[in-house]
């Protein structure tokens, strides 16, 4: 019995840690540090990504992301994206706003 509860605990706990976008789908943990007390993982306007050279270049500027406190212009590769299931675009930063983490985009329609 003891070790029934300990399990329900544990993924009680584990579940509460899950960091999830406001639509729903959870964020990989590797990308927000497996929770989210910094904030770290949110979508971000579509306006701030444009397609360039096989990625995507992100300009970032205060207000965009909650981290972002200058302004920023990330270049990402298409292989470094992940797909964003909500078709919406996300940033992860981490350990600090200067460091993209991970990048979800919608599926490019051609």
């Amino acid at each position: 019995m003891r070790l029934v509860l300990a399990l329900l605990i544990l993924v009680a706990a584990t579940a509460a840690n899950a960091h999830h976008a406001p639509s729903g789908f959870q964020y990989e943990a590797f990308c927000c540090n497996g929770n989210d007390e910094n904030g770290d993982c949110q979508p971000i306007p579509s306006q701030a990504v444009r397609p360039a050279g096989g990625g995507y270049q992100i300009a970032l500027k205060p207000g965009d992301h909650r981290l972002v406190t200058r302004p920023h212009l990330f270049l990402v590769p298409q292989s470094r994206a992940l797909e964003s299931p909500d078709g919406q675009f996300h940033l992860c930063l981490f350990p600090n706003e200067d460091t993209v983490r991970c990048f979800y985009a919608p599926p490019l329609n051609f």
